[in-house]
């Protein structure tokens, strides 16, 4: 707590994440991780056969990918880092001081993926004739490249859902090496093809013309490229689920709708299973009768990827809760190992950035209101997205809300709810957020973060002024 908050309160800073993450998880894999395999891969059809048509085909399908990933790509990646910090600082923090020479060895081979990847691009029409098979190599070892960085990258996400032995060595071998690791590396190197060959088929309506010979040949081959992939893919994903942490798997059932609608949850699995049943019975049905595929089909793959894709890291990211890093850090950015020392001295007491340090009838509803700021808006607004009055509306009604009761449900929810960390503070804190949530059925308020408002500082409450709270 000794940052100022920056706060979204009608997205959710949660979802400014997740609109910036997912975007840029799209265009890495369909684009990067996968499509630079498959360009490569096509380029050495023409290379083998002697058909030029295949080299450009190619080109232009690189051309596509090219302008995306360095240009939305590139800026969605940069939006990460930028979000998440301003989001929640302390986990991105704890996970740089454990991962520092993970991330300093990914930004290496990320400039080297950004040389090789203009190198490949702007030779391609040069290093023509006796030179291609050598552009070709490049555009393989442009491949490797795209490839170890999501491999990096995907032992920080492993960490975050199952520190494993870390857990008492502190070693960055042991943080890598989690048990999610080799697991989610099986899924995503294999989700990441098929992505590419889904993005690979949209893209082909723009750079071939219909009914000719080369769309058509070309639907065949991306179609069973997709084909070989699919069942590494199932099998990687097996192994994935298999190795989530069995606390973990009740809160599935949430993450693949609300909480509202988790009875649904299992008809979302069948939506789901049955997206990615069509997206195989297209690539079967291009690698047979490439001919009959009709425009809108060579689009379906690809727009069901995005969604497919969405949801898996919607359940990958929710799961985790009430964890930011299991075990570590709650998703309210509060170690769990400081959580005695805040539920006996008070949020407030420690909080850098606060206009309250002592809970007075005065002062009540403003401190209760600086302690939603410090241990809800990560996850919650007032009125957006995951709105509180929503929640209290759908609990309580239009009957007076009792700002009693509410107290009371604020230190047992995460019985309830077990998604939702504990509360952090002590007991007259928990007193002052009931008042100020039940002030907040007939007075509507916008938390606006330090973005907005510019930061506040009080003096700190010496610790002999500090009073324990049963």
């Amino acid at each position: 707590m000794d940052l100022p908050v920056f706060h979204l309160d009608f997205l959710n800073d949660r979802m400014l994440i997740a609109i910036i993450a997912i975007l840029h998880v799209v265009i890495n894999h369909a684009m990067a991780v996968g499509g630079i395999p498959l360009v490569v891969y096509l380029e050495w059809r023409g290379l083998t056969s002697g058909d030029e048509s295949w080299d450009r085909l190619a080109h232009r399908i690189l051309t596509f990918f090219f302008v995306v990933t360095t240009t939305v790509g590139a800026l969605t990646g940069v939006g990460i880092w930028f979000s998440t910090s301003l989001v929640n600082p302390y986990a991105i923090g704890s996970l740089l001081r454990v991962f520092f020479w993970t991330w300093f060895t990914e930004w290496l081979v990320f400039v080297t993926e950004v040389v090789l990847i203009l190198a490949y691009y702007l030779s391609w029409k040069s290093w023509s004739g006796k030179r291609k098979r050598a552009h070709n190599r490049l555009g393989i070892a442009l491949a490797v490249a795209s490839w170890l960085t999501m491999a990096l990258i995907v032992s920080i996400l492993g960490f975050m859902m199952d520190p494993g032995s870390w857990r008492s060595d502190k070693t960055l071998l042991s943080g890598m090496l989690n048990p999610m690791y080799l697991p989610q590396l099986a899924f995503r190197t294999p989700l990441a093809m098929l992505m590419a060959g889904a993005f690979g088929l949209a893209v082909l309506p723009r750079v071939t013309e219909r009914g000719s010979e080369l769309r058509a040949r070309a639907i065949r081959t991306i179609s069973r490229w997709m084909l070989v992939w699919a069942l590494p893919c199932v099998f990687g994903g097996l192994w994935y689920a298999r190795r989530v942490p069995a606390a973990m798997a009740p809160n599935v059932a949430v993450a693949l709708t609300t909480q509202a609608l988790v009875a649904w949850s299992r008809t979302a699995i069948g939506v789901l299973g049955g997206a990615c049943l069509l997206i195989a019975l297209i690539a079967i049905w291009g690698s047979v009768k490439a001919r009959s595929l009709r425009t809108w089909a060579l689009l379906v793959p690809a727009l069901l990827t995005v969604v497919l894709i969405g949801t898996f890291e919607r359940v990958r990211e929710f799961v985790r809760k009430p964890y930011a890093i299991a075990d570590y850090m709650y998703s309210n950015g509060i170690r769990k190992e400081d959580y005695p020392l805040l539920q006996r001295d008070g949020l407030l007491a420690h909080a850098t950035y606060t206009s309250v340090r002592q809970i007075t009838p005065e002062t009540e509803i403003d401190a209760g209101r600086e302690v939603f700021v410090l241990a809800c808006t990560r996850c919650h607004t007032v009125d957006g997205v995951n709105g509180v009055r929503g929640v209290l509306h759908g609990m309580y009604g239009d009957e007076p809300w009792n700002a009693d009761a509410i107290a009371g449900y604020v230190g047992v929810m995460h019985n309830a709810r077990p998604f939702m960390p504990p509360f952090p503070g002590n007991l007259e804190e928990r007193r002052a957020l009931g008042a100020y949530l039940a002030r907040l059925q007939e007075h509507r308020d916008v938390v606006e973060g330090a973005q907005s408002t510019g930061v506040t500082t009080t003096p700190r409450v010496r610790r002999s002024d500090v009073v324990a709270q049963p």
